[in-house]
């Protein structure tokens, strides 16, 4: 059966696929979805999907968050359209188990995508699997980080390997600039692909004088038209002009690499913004490192990634082309909801952004991701629906949970297991402080450094499995600077968010030995 008797024949029992104004049509809550032009009823009454997807975008980068410094036209725009969650969390804070987790809706522990080198299961199921069995075609362009060749239901699918055939040789200017090989930055993308035979490219990059394997960051020497957002967005658009005008709905991801490293934005982004302006975090080199974890406080000493970012110059250089690694993002997310807008398709998909994971820029003085606090595990979630009014939503939330929120706002049935709950009925009534209880995250299961976070009310725990436990109260705290774990007054409170992380997953001989 093709997709379009599919269609046909399951009108019937997917029926009203729109969120319909019985659903949505109370005062004060989101519109009636918009048929787009051209459309049939019986199909168009669907929503389309688009999520727009960054890689190690800080939360609180953002204008329209109170950043000063950010050049976010396109996202501030999004956001001042959308409801804007501003306590959102990844729930592993580094990238393939982070969107193992997010397309899967599962945790980590209960799949096998636990670092950046193993893939998971077919067995488990992902939204595209759920949104293609209800009658939507499937695309992903961009970064997914599945570490292998499945595609994980993806009916049409651009990545990192057909940006390279697209450069062709002029690849070799993004492997002096990436320095090594790095799946997480797209080469290998499969890392099985150079296991056992080496790095092909070992002897044949430019090296700079770099210190660690990741650079501070500098200009990129690459064309702008030839960086890789510059071919998602490309593609993104040439998928919605070429597809989306058939009667059956879409479930497009349009996912980025930037800000994520290499730290190399395209010229005219990177002189947007001059180091010698930036201003350090009000946390920077100023972490009480007596009571913080001994890996963290390691961290902080040696910068392992990128040394140099001990020193402050270096510090505001990197912050720099952060910042213009995330503008030239921007503009791409830009053209794309540009061509969304120029279609006539905006008026019925619900579009999304977020990212994997955040990014430390420096706070306590820790750089990159992996961390459970609010710079690397925070992360941006804007949910712009069609005819809905937009929103601030403070209620702290999983993007485990994003999957289950997508197919309950279309209708779409899960062909699976999820640990998400859908935050539908928050996105329907933003202003309605509905509770969904505790945000749990995890990190490195298996090695000794594992570690579990929950986030309840105010607070926020961290386990350690061999370190030093955390405890941070994010009201009086934010900058969670005061780690309360060892204080007798709180002794109370770490007990009882103890026990409740340990009621979500105990630790067992599966994932590490837990002391005592």
């Amino acid at each position: 059966m093709n997709r379009r008797k599919f269609l046909s024949g399951a009108a019937n029992t997917i029926g009203a696929l729109s969120i319909g104004a019985d659903r949505l049509g109370a005062p004060g809550a989101m519109g009636a979805i918009v048929q787009g032009p051209g459309a049939s009823a019986e199909h168009r009454s669907a929503p389309n999907v688009l999520i727009l997807m960054s890689d190690q975008h800080k939360r609180s980068c953002m204008g329209v968050a109170g950043d000063t410094v950010a050049v976010t036209p396109n996202l501030d725009r999004l956001a001042q359209q959308s409801i804007r969650f501003t306590e959102a969390y990844c729930f592993n804070p580094v990238c393939a188990p982070s969107r193992a987790s997010i397309m899967t809706g599962l945790y980590s522990h209960n799949l096998e995508s636990r670092g950046n080198s193993k893939s998971f299961s077919p067995k488990h199921k992902t939204v595209a699997h759920h949104f293609s069995r209800a009658g939507y075609l499937t695309a992903l362009v961009g970064k997914m980080h599945f570490v292998d060749a499945q595609t994980h239901g993806f009916e049409y699918q651009l990545e990192f390997n057909d940006w390279c055939q697209y450069l062709g040789p002029r690849v070799r200017l993004y492997e002096d600039e990436l320095g090594r090989r790095n799946s997480g930055a797209g080469i290998p993308q499969i890392e099985s692909i150079w296991k056992g035979e080496g790095d092909p490219w070992k002897s044949h990059r430019q090296l700079d004088n770099r210190l660690g394997p990741v650079a501070v960051g500098r200009p990129s020497i690459m064309e702008e038209q030839d960086h890789f957002e510059s071919f998602v967005a490309r593609e993104s658009i040439r998928f919605l002009e070429d597809y989306a005008r058939d009667n059956e709905p879409f479930f497009l991801v349009s996912s980025f690499l930037k800000p994520h490293d290499p730290f190399m934005p395209a010229k005219r982004f990177a002189e947007m913004f001059e180091p010698e302006r930036m201003e350090l975090s009000q946390t920077w080199g100023k972490a009480d490192l007596e009571h913080l974890p001994d890996r963290v406080r390691r961290s902080i000493e040696h910068c392992p990634f990128t040394p140099e970012l001990k020193n402050a110059s270096e510090a505001r250089k990197r912050m720099a082309y952060y910042y213009g690694n995330l503008a030239q993002t921007d503009d791409c997310v830009g053209q794309v909801l540009r061509a969304l807008n120029r279609l006539g398709l905006d008026r019925n998909t619900i579009v999304v952004y977020t990212a994997d994971h955040g990014e430390m820029l420096g706070d306590l003085g820790l750089w990159d991701k992996f961390q459970f606090y609010e710079g690397s595990c925070g992360v941006p979630l804007m949910i712009r629906m069609p005819g809905g009014a937009p929103a601030l939503c403070n209620t702290p939330l999983s993007l485990v949970s994003l999957s289950a929120t997508l197919a309950d706002l279309c209708h779409v049935p899960l062909s699976g297991p999820t640990d998400g709950k859908s935050f539908a009925d928050l996105i329907r009534r933003p202003d309605s402080h509905l509770n969904y209880g505790p945000v749990f995250a995890e990190y490195d299961l298996g090695k000794s450094g594992a570690k579990y976070m929950v986030r309840d009310a105010n607070y926020k725990y961290t386990y350690w499995t061999h370190d030093t436990p955390e405890l941070y109260d994010l009201r009086t705290d934010p900058v969670e600077m005061h780690n309360l774990a060892g204080q007798p007054a709180h002794r109370h409170t770490v007990e009882r968010l103890k026990r409740e992380l340990f009621a979500w997953h105990r630790p067992t001989e599966g994932d590490v030995v837990v002391p005592g």
